[in-house]
């Protein structure tokens, strides 16, 4: 059991060491240029990309906020935890059409929209990003494998370039906790 415990480590520890930091500087300046202008941010995922959505939410309306008087707050939306809302789009139009539904309701230019996707190729972030796209907002994808068709269509991206979806869910997460604290000046 060491070997497998040793081996997935060390896939992590590689894929920390291959992340680009350039990327990764521009995602923490674009959020902190969003919450400076009082832009919304607008995030979403599917199975482990949802938890770390909503988690991202967490950290940065409370975490990354409360307390800081003196700045503005973080205005993170995920589009995944409205479960009634997400089910009646679901049921009555289609599941390719949950987030970008939403998004019409609420998206305004420069507002930031977010897609996580392991594989890059989710449907429902797709269209929600190109729609994104269309109306003038700031898209970020948050990737693992190649990429996919989201590294091709938002304009900052993160890859965790790796095939392996367990590994590419932990970056994502590790890029959530280390830019909350990057931004609270921890």
């Amino acid at each position: 059991m060491k070997e497998l415990i040793n081996g997935y480590f060390e896939k992590l520890k590689s894929t920390i060491d291959n992340l680009d930091r350039n990327e990764i500087e521009q995602f923490v300046k674009m959020l902190n240029t969003a919450r400076e202008n009082g832009n919304q941010i607008f995030i979403m995922g599917n199975g482990g990309s949802a938890s770390t959505a909503s988690h991202f939410c967490c950290d940065f309306n409370k975490g990354a906020s409360y307390g800081f008087n003196d700045k503005k707050r973080f205005k993170f939306i995920c589009l995944n935890d409205n479960v009634a809302t997400m089910m009646a789009y679901s049921n009555d139009v289609s599941y390719d059409d949950v987030f970008v539904e939403q998004l019409k309701n609420f998206l305004q230019s420069d507002d930031v929209v977010i897609g996580i996707s392991g594989s890059g190729n989710s449907k429902n972030v797709i269209k929600a990003i190109e729609y994104a796209n269309m109306n003038r907002a700031v898209t970020v994808g948050l990737t693992g494998y190649s990429g996919g068709k989201l590294k091709e269509l938002a304009k900052y991206t993160v890859n965790a370039n790796i095939n392996d979806m367990q590994v590419s869910e932990d970056i994502h997460m590790m890029l959530c906790h280390m830019i909350m604290q990057i931004v609270c000046g921890k």
